[in-house]
């Protein structure tokens, strides 16, 4: 088995090395339904022709030999057919030599080696006539090769010339010898038997060419399946492995490659030199099988590897499938977050509503003055989960907004000082819970302001949630800089003094509906990632040693305004 893997560009048509007769018509039409011009012979059938031809002159050296020869032909016999057999065996060289440089053309080269043969072979009949038998079997043979060399009415062309030469030969024979009885009959049977070889050949010679056709187009068929299916595989997400019972690498795609960090795929590599983490797996695995697979470490990735053996025998090998357990993660979130998609339009009419209702119900209720101290405390617990319903519904329908993109060019210096008079406004902040540190005067960017604003009020609100210190009030610092390499794209940084994120879990801060919060949506930092995303912009979470986070905001710089 060689691998899928190939620099020739994909294409569906005739495959490389397929016979050219897949694409003819069959025998004696053409694709208008005319009438079709006689194939070319090829060079492999004018090289088998002489071969033919040289073991017909072998033979009939043999057969006129002094120590074979028959008594009854006389020497003056004997000599003329030794003449003879010298010119047919200098034609036959000479027909070796055209073939060597292609000249005449193939089907000149049949025609002459046919009506040669059977010039020769009549005049050897003339000479030996009856003595040396065999001669008419071999003319014979001669018409049929030429009947599946030549199909059509030239392989009955053959069988005339053949039957004309036999008849012209009794009548010549007849004349010169008078007295002699001529057996016309035998002639014309022998005439007759040439026409029906050359029938029988011509059927003959349908039928395989019909079957070459068929199977041409079955090998074209199947080359480009196994082209298709090759594409397919190499352009697969998931990785691909088939390993012979050596564990010799049979196959590899380039996701598989990708997942194991390797940079070649030479043909029967050992999977031990190419990832020893996954040979020691299959061989744990061998021993007991999981359908599902497991998970393996393979360098820094986890990935899960599934095996499905290629037969009961161990010796025939497997098909090894990877998938990036990140992936499978990011995977199911996607669904996850597609499911509530669809359930977004619905969240906002059947939810939002009734919630308002509730929501105005409970401050109604509130403003009574025979409520005791347990009523306002359920209440109060009303008002507080509604708020957390309404939170979480504002979260998701959000979401809906990224693909609106609608980029402006943005001078940050100007825009951050109004984006953080407004959190001041609405947070009712005082100004050392939120400042504004302006380090550089960076060039515009190009950005959807309502994504960017949304995103900074995300980054802001968790600052100021979890970065709390005991019981003092949380210290948010928002920094505009610039980039450190030679484009200076502008850095917005959102720094906070709280606790920090632990290593363990810094990893996960952007997944969907991950918090550590209680009554946290964990919708808010992978909000903002994904809007960043949608304006091109790397968003990015460093920890601030000793204590504190920094959350990094890098846009691309607008190419016009630069």
């Amino acid at each position: 088995m060689t691998r899928f893997a190939s620099t020739q560009p994909f294409r569906i048509g005739t495959a490389r090395g397929a016979p050219t007769q897949a694409r003819r018509a069959p025998i004696g039409h053409s694709e208008d339904c005319g009438p079709a011009r006689s194939r070319e012979p090829s060079p492999s059938a004018l090289r088998w022709l002489l071969l033919f031809r040289l073991v017909l002159v072998v033979g009939l050296i043999l057969s006129f030999s002094p120590e074979i020869i028959a008594p009854e032909i006389t020497s003056a016999q004997a000599d003329t057919a030794w003449w003879i057999l010298i010119l047919y065996s200098a034609s036959v060289l000479l027909s070796g030599l055209g073939l060597l440089g292609r000249w005449p053309s193939a089907r000149s080269q049949v025609h002459l080696a046919i009506y040669v043969d059977i010039i020769a072979l009549t005049l050897l009949i003339h000479v030996a006539g009856t003595l040396v038998g065999g001669l008419h079997t071999l003319m014979a043979l001669v018409v049929a090769v030429g009947a599946l060399l030549m199909e059509g009415r030239l392989a009955l062309l053959f069988a005339a010339f053949a039957t004309l030469a036999l008849l012209t030969e009794r009548i010549y024979t007849d004349l010169q010898h008078p007295l002699a009885s001529s057996n016309f009959t035998e002639a014309g049977l022998l005439g007759a038997t040439f026409f029906a070889v050359t029938l029988l050949a011509h059927a003959i010679h349908r039928r395989i060419q019909e079957a070459e056709t068929i199977a041409a187009r079955r090998t074209v068929d199947l080359a480009n399946l196994a082209q298709l299916n090759a594409f397919i595989i190499e352009n697969l997400t998931t990785g691909v492995l088939v390993i012979d019972g050596e564990q010799r690498v049979r196959l590899i795609n380039k996701a598989a490659l990708t997942l194991l960090h390797a940079e070649t795929r030479r043909k029967r590599m050992r999977l031990s030199r190419l990832a020893p983490g996954l040979a020691t797996w299959i061989e744990r695995e061998m021993e007991d099988p999981s359908p599902d697979g497991r998970v393996v470490q393979i360098g820094p990735r986890a990935l899960r590897a599934s095996l499905k053996p290629l037969d009961d025998s161990p010796a025939a090998g497997g098909l090894i499938y990877l998938r990036d357990m990140q992936e499978l993660t990011r995977e199911a979130q996607r669904t996850k977050l597609a499911a509530l998609g669809t359930l977004t339009a619905s969240i906002a009419h059947n939810i939002r509503n009734p919630l308002s209702a509730i929501t105005h119900a409970s401050q109604l209720l509130a403003e009574g003055q025979t409520l005791n101290a347990d009523d306002r405390h359920l209440l109060e617990i009303i008002e507080r989960n509604s708020a957390r319903i309404d939170e979480t519904v504002r979260s998701v329908l959000q979401l809906s907004s990224r693909d609106k993109l609608e980029p402006i060019a943005i001078d940050l210096s100007t825009w951050l000082p109004e984006r953080v008079a407004e959190l001041h406004e609405t947070h009712r902040l005082a100004a050392v819970s939120c400042r504004l540190e302006l380090a550089a005067t960076p060039p515009p960017i190009e950005a959807d302001p309502r994504h960017l604003h949304q995103i900074l009020a995300n980054l802001v609100e968790n600052a100021l949630v979890h970065g709390r210190d005991a019981d003092q009030p949380a210290r948010v610092t928002i920094r505009l800089t610039v980039h450190d390499g030679a484009d200076e794209r502008p850095v917005i940084e959102v720094r906070d003094q709280g606790r920090g994120i632990e290593a363990r879990i810094a990893h996960e801060i952007f997944n969907p509906f991950f918090t550590t919060r209680t009554g946290g949506t964990g919708l808010g930092l992978y909000i903002a990632r994904e809007l960043a995303e949608t304006n091109g912009i790397t968003l990015e979470y460093e920890p601030i040693l000793p204590r504190g986070s920094c959350f990094r905001l890098v846009p691309r710089q607008a190419p016009d305004l630069a």
